[in-house]
């Protein structure tokens, strides 16, 4: 800037000295302007490494291109991880076990693209009946809101898949490479004979239990037993290979190497749960008033003599974090509810003799005002809970009274487009249509086909067919108007198809059409 500031005042000079009138102008700016002092130039340098001003706030700078650090959670034992782990086995019990249920002659659980039937449990689902399918996908999301203001983020601690598989994966790392301490010495370690053989074994139990999590995967889309058959064979159809194998590598990608990545930069639930949660939503909370300030000590010393809080700064909530954030600094969106601070904070306060709780399932609220369990739970059931409450219960209500009174099978109706009416011998009008007619029982149903809304109206084609189980037939159907019976247009009328050997009746509406 100096440089430039020289130059532009010399060419400045030049110029001003070839001008005819420069010494008068000289002498007239030199005894009315003098000349200024020289002002010093201060650089300013950016220091590499140089620590910020406290500027009063937690805030941290993060360059969007810095690697991540690898987050090594520390294994931990409680009520919560007991429970963890038992949803862990739940949830895994149903999902690798549900495929290789049977139901009569079939899979319990089936979507059977290729012949588009649904198949859940005795529910026989087709394209048509979509809706109910969409119903089960808004209870399920409105029920994960309601849980969401209630309890906060415990579907993510608990039973969300992204944490499941990570547990299941860390405990493999855990078996091939050892406790927290040990892992990390291992990844600073050079490589070694003992490093490769454990880096190996993870890496094989990893890509094993991903392939067969993506093989179950692709079995409730084709028969289990089929696709075990084929996939012993080398025999896997181009489609079921490509599934199997794209959801292998992404239950392998993400539990293995992204995992609290997904929960805090990919999930949009992580995003959106903040309008969800209020001031009365429990969450996991740090007790400040209690744990501040915090310092080491020994067991025998008397905190209230040396002036600290609870909190013996062990950082042992850090370590077990499995998403690497201190709980201490307040409510962060990438908590995920798990609980494992909890569970090794209320171990150090048995180790030092405090009362339990330090960290604990609170609300905002609570903590502030100080609340009981009593006051927390009146607060439960306010406004928004029971708006969400109130929408969950009509909406299931009415799936499952669908459901109830759903006919046992279905009827549409096609006019035939290569002939809309027509005379023909007799004197007779003649439509013709196609009719579909579903069987969503699995037994062979007969069923008997009839038209009403025109008086003469005759059907002329066959009045009675039969449909397998499960599967549907499409039947031309011929009806016969006498010519003076209606005038030129179109009427309305009704195909009525009832089941023979069961209950069951549907009324589909038409037209028939009278040429003028």
């Amino acid at each position: 800037m100096e440089f430039v500031q020289q130059t532009g005042r010399r060419s400045a000079e030049v110029i001003f000295n070839r001008h005819p009138l420069a010494g008068v102008l000289q002498k007239s700016v030199a005894v009315e302007h003098p000349k200024p002092a020289a002002r010093k130039i201060i650089p300013i340098v950016a220091v590499a490494g140089e620590a910020r001003p406290a500027s009063g706030d937690d805030s941290e700078v993060i360059s969007l291109y810095e690697g991540q650090k690898k987050i090594y959670p520390r294994s931990v034992t409680g009520l919560f991880s007991k429970w963890r782990w038992a949803l862990v086995f739940l949830t895994q019990l149903v999902f690798y076990g549900l495929p290789w249920l049977e139901w009569g002659q079939r899979q319990a659980v089936l979507f059977d693209l290729e012949a588009r039937r649904f198949y859940i449990v005795g529910l026989v689902l087709y394209p048509q009946d979509f809706i109910y399918l969409a119903g089960i996908l808004v209870i399920s999301a409105l029920t994960l809101f309601l849980f969401t203001a209630v309890a906060g983020r415990q579907w993510c601690g608990y039973a969300c898949p992204q944490t499941v598989y990570t547990e299941i994966f860390l405990w493999l790392e855990k078996v091939t490479e050892g406790d927290r301490s040990a892992r990390l010495r291992l990844d600073a370690s050079l490589m070694s004979f003992n490093k490769f053989a454990r880096k190996t074994g993870k890496q094989i139990l990893w890509m094993a239990l991903a392939l067969w999590t993506g093989f179950t995967f692709v079995g409730y889309f084709t028969p289990i037993k089929e696709l075990g058959s084929s996939f012993a064979s080398a025999n896997l159809g181009p489609w079921e290979t490509f599934w199997v194998f794209f959801y292998g590598f992404a239950t392998y990608g993400n539990a293995g190497y992204l995992r609290e990545q997904v929960c805090k930069y990919m999930c949009p639930y992580a995003r959106f749960q903040s309008a969800m949660f209020d001031k009365d939503t429990l969450i996991v909370t740090y007790n400040e008033a209690r744990g501040e300030p915090r310092g080491s000590r020994s067991k025998k010393a008397d905190p209230s003599a040396l002036g600290l809080g609870a909190c013996v700064d062990c950082t042992l909530c850090v370590q077990v974090c499995p998403t690497g954030i201190d709980i201490r600094q307040g409510l962060q969106y990438e908590c995920i509810s798990c609980a494992a601070c909890i569970d090794v904070c209320d171990t150090v306060m048995d180790k030092m003799g405090y009362p339990r709780g330090l960290i604990r399932y609170s609300t905002q609220n609570a903590m502030t005002q100080g609340w009981g369990r009593a006051q927390v739970l009146r607060r439960v059931f306010r406004p928004r809970v029971l708006v969400y409450s109130a929408i969950l219960l009509a909406v299931t209500t009415a799936l499952f009274t669908s459901l109830v009174l759903r006919s046992p099978f279905r009827v549409d109706v096609d006019r035939d487009r290569a002939s809309l009416a027509r005379i023909v011998s007799g004197g007779h009008i003649e439509n013709v249509y196609r009719l579909q007619v579903m069987n969503a029982t699995e037994s062979r149903q007969s069923y008997r086909i009839a038209a009403t809304g025109l008086p003469g109206l005759k059907l002329v084609s066959e009045a009675e067919i039969v449909v397998n189980p499960t599967e549907s037939r499409w039947v031309p159907v011929t009806l016969q108007l006498p010519y003076d019976a209606a005038t030129a247009g179109s009427h309305e009328i009704h195909f009525e198809v009832e089941a023979v050997n069961a209950p069951g009746r549907v009324v589909e509406k038409s037209i028939f059409l009278v040429p003028r």
